[in-house]
């Protein structure tokens, strides 16, 4: 039996691309463990989500922390190991490390070749638990296996990138995949573990959701149809959405051409995906939305909170404290 809404597991990403300093996801953090969540995330966007997440783990206790997700293309993956693995040593294995590969065109500004990204993040990932079991390097350099338990997640949004996860991960981490398609996910992901003879029990769900909480449920509903049409720019984000049916809706977007303006976007992103891939209103709405997720297949929601005329670490202070 599941355990009830106030009592269910629920965790919350930060963002390295908000403006703000390293004390503040500190801080945070430190909220969050004293209203009762399971686990704080940093994202990697423009700061190093594994040195945040060494950071907030060193000012809590029993918080379980990590990223969702760390760009398999910033750091070699024998450093991403040793990393881990000094996380997890100094800090009871509160750790849970998500990688992913993020998009072409953002890698490409900083010349960066993401060249076959699916095969790169299965070798990577496979690499990265290699050297948390101390089967990579050799000689000077091999690596020591960790002595704490480091769990290891598959940014996935594909029903190919699930398969990756389910084969050599401990679990997937979609962004922005609507309720409805979940399912597709997880099943794919579990089906692949089975397939190369892994627990099926160890391949969870830690599904990062945009949140938007407010009373004016008109203004929450507006806030997260903005924040869509940010990612409806992105082609592996119109991709994921046109797979889950929202098929006119982006190929609408994709008519307004490469210079489209997120104000042109607003215009086509439709109230069902917006119900699809975020919580928004109250907090019992959003609770209630969380459980949908959670029926859906999220073994870990963890609410990646936007603000709703305000600003957003504020807006993410108050959404811990309304959803503890």
């Amino acid at each position: 039996m599941s355990a009830p809404a106030s009592r269910a597991r629920l965790g919350v990403v930060l963002s390295t691309v908000t403006a703000g300093p390293p004390q503040e996801f500190v801080d945070i953090g430190r909220l969050a463990e004293q209203h009762g969540f399971d686990s704080v995330f940093v994202n990697e966007g423009r700061g190093d989500a594994l040195a945040c997440a060494q950071a907030i783990a060193s000012a809590t206790r029993e918080l379980t922390v990590g990223t969702n997700i760390a760009n398999i293309y910033f750091r070699h993956p024998f450093l991403a190991a040793s990393t881990c693995r000094t996380i997890a040593e100094l800090h009871g294995g509160r750790l849970r490390v998500g990688f992913g590969m993020s998009h072409r065109g953002l890698l490409g500004s900083l010349g960066i070749d993401m060249g076959d990204a699916r095969s790169h993040l299965r070798d990577y990932v496979a690499y990265v638990q290699d050297g948390l079991a101390g089967r990579a390097g050799s000689g000077f350099l091999q690596q020591p296996a960790s002595s704490a338990p480091v769990r290891v997640y598959v940014a996935a949004n594909t029903v190919e990138s699930a398969a990756v996860a389910g084969e050599v991960g401990d679990g997937l981490m979609p962004f922005l995949s609507p309720m409805s398609y979940l399912p597709r996910l997880v099943t794919a992901a579990r089906d692949s573990a089975a397939r190369h003879a892994r627990a099926l029990d160890e391949c969870t769900c830690v599904l990062s959701i945009p949140t938007f909480i407010s009373d004016d449920a008109d203004a929450a509903l507006s806030a997260a149809r903005y924040n869509l049409a940010f990612f409806a720019l992105l082609p592996n984000y119109r991709r994921q959405w046109r797979r889950a049916g929202f098929g006119a809706a982006m190929d609408a977007i994709r008519a307004l051409g490469r210079d489209a303006s997120r104000a042109a976007a607003v215009k086509h992103i439709p109230d069902e995906l917006v119900r699809e891939v975020c919580v928004f209103g109250s907090a019992a709405q959003c609770r209630a939305q969380l459980d949908a997720f959670r029926a859906a297949g999220a073994d870990l929601p963890v609410i990646a909170v936007s603000p709703v005329n305000e600003d957003r670490l504020v807006a993410t202070r108050k959404a811990i404290v309304a959803l503890a």
